[in-house]
């Protein structure tokens, strides 16, 4: 039998040994999960509503030990782990109610013997393939408007981090939502994607992950027409302006860079700075982000725990070496300590001065607590920059006049915008890229939509 073993990424600890699925087992569960959809899709959109509910509820019971599991597989401070059960729950009640908004509606005939009605209704059984930076939140994301849309779901959590989803499908068991309509699946995902996409039991895939994986689960999906949602990678410029106050900026920057140890899709990866400005910020953002502390996730003082593995190490110590390789100044950080036995990686918060677009750091998504700033001295020089990417995630702006705002807004090619604001992500929003950073929205009243089939019913001979 094939075994995952899942460890603590600050201390090396060996946490759980898992079985993994074998592919006639995936398949099985597929099947139960499409064999359940005639019920649960007739269920009613109240009780739906309720079941759905009670799972958050739950959840919120069990928050703390949720959170140490989190924190022991992920790496994240305990802090940010509490505060991602929070985020993971507001989706959860936020579909909840959306479940019950899944209207039709009638279209005018054109003759008095007909009646058109439109109405929706889920696509079929959902299969998700969720990351490890968000093992809680990306889950429900996916889940809550799956489920209330009249789905059955069965998601494969990340190798890294299975353990915070088992919980969670645990706890959905427990608040009455039948076993056939949510499951998980522990397997490597180079082996579940493809008995995924290959499926004629599954008639949507969604994914947050890597773009290169995403565009292959795209690529197998099509064989079948499935029905896709993807949210990819990004590359996020964070532009402050000289009007703006920097006292201000320096603490959304520190959020909007450092949380996770940098490891979020929408995290600020590139500091776009107006030369006025520039010397203060660096000053000020560098002598911030010397005052956190790196540590265990578990210590309620860490501000910065592990990187996840060593891929992701090897790839932040990668880009700081070549940024200093090319005339880079490091301003703050620039260390790593890695325990070799231990198998643990972390990583300074660092900042990077003097720094040009020719650098490895300013072409590709970093996934790791480094800043890299850069100069500008117009408006129009800071957007090419910020476009600059084929990611087209997020964007963050600080600048307090109106009319650099609007204009940044309408200019900047990014599904997500932060006008002074490190930290815009919220259940009611619709969270999406442009270019390859993905398709389709989850969140707000958009999120739902990837879920329902739309289907007209003509009536004649009245």
């Amino acid at each position: 039998m094939n075994e995952l073993k899942v460890y603590n990424p600050a201390t090396g600890d060996l946490l759980a040994t898992l079985p993994m699925d074998t592919q006639d087992e995936i398949i099985a569960k597929l099947k139960s999960g499409h064999d359940a959809l005639a019920t649960w899709r007739n269920t009613s959109a109240y009780e739906r509503s309720t079941l759905i509910s009670k799972w958050a509820d739950l959840i919120m019971q069990h928050k703390e030990s949720i959170a140490k599991i989190m924190t022991e597989e992920n790496g994240k401070p305990y802090k940010e782990s509490l505060g991602e059960v929070a985020y993971a729950v507001s989706y959860l009640t936020w579909y909840a109610e959306e479940a019950k908004r899944v209207y039709g509606r009638t279209i005018p005939a054109g003759s008095m013997n007909k009646r058109i009605i439109v109405t929706r209704q889920g696509v079929g059984l959902v299969a998700a393939i969720t990351p490890w930076n968000f093992p809680a939140a990306m889950m429900t994301r996916k889940a809550g408007p799956a489920l209330a849309a009249g789905c059955t779901f069965i998601v494969k959590p990340a190798e890294d981090t299975p353990l915070t989803m088992i919980r969670l499908v645990e706890l959905a068991h427990e608040a009455g939502i039948p076993k056939d309509v949510v499951q998980c699946v522990i397997g490597e995902g180079a082996k579940v994607g493809p008995v995924f996409t290959e499926s004629q039991y599954v008639r949507k895939i969604t994914f947050t992950g890597s773009t290169p994986v995403g565009k292959r689960l795209i690529s197998e999906s099509s064989n079948t027409v499935k029905h896709v949602s993807m949210e990819l990678g990004g590359h996020a410029p964070f532009i402050i302006c000289e009007d703006t106050d920097i006292d201000f900026v320096i603490g959304q920057a520190i959020a909007s860079k450092f949380r996770n140890a940098g490891q979020t899709c929408v995290c600020a990866n590139r500091f776009i700075v107006h030369k006025n400005v520039l010397a203060e910020f660096s000053e000020k953002f560098a002598a911030a982000a010397k005052a956190l502390k790196v540590g265990n996730g578990m210590d309620e003082s860490t501000d910065i725990g592990p990187l996840i593995n060593k891929k992701g190490f090897d790839k932040v110590a990668a880009q700081i070496e070549d940024a200093k390789a090319k005339g880079a100044s490091v301003l703050a950080g620039g260390n790593v300590i890695v325990d070799t036995e231990k198998n643990t990686f972390f990583v300074e918060p660092t900042v990077l001065g003097n720094v040009t677009l020719d650098m490895d750091i300013m072409c590709d998504e970093t996934f790791g607590p480094v800043a890299p700033i850069i100069g500008f001295e117009s408006i129009d020089e800071a957007l090419e920059i910020a476009n600059g990417t084929p990611f087209g995630l997020a964007a963050y702006y600080f600048t307090n006049n109106y009319k650099t705002g609007i204009y940044l807004q309408d200019n900047l090619d990014f599904g997500i915008i932060g006008w002074n604001d490190g930290l815009p992500s919220a259940a009611q929003v619709p969270f999406g890229g442009f270019k390859e950073s993905g398709l389709g929205r989850e969140g707000g009243i958009e999120g739902i939509e990837p879920y329902l089939e739309t289907k007209y019913l003509s009536i004649g001979n009245l």
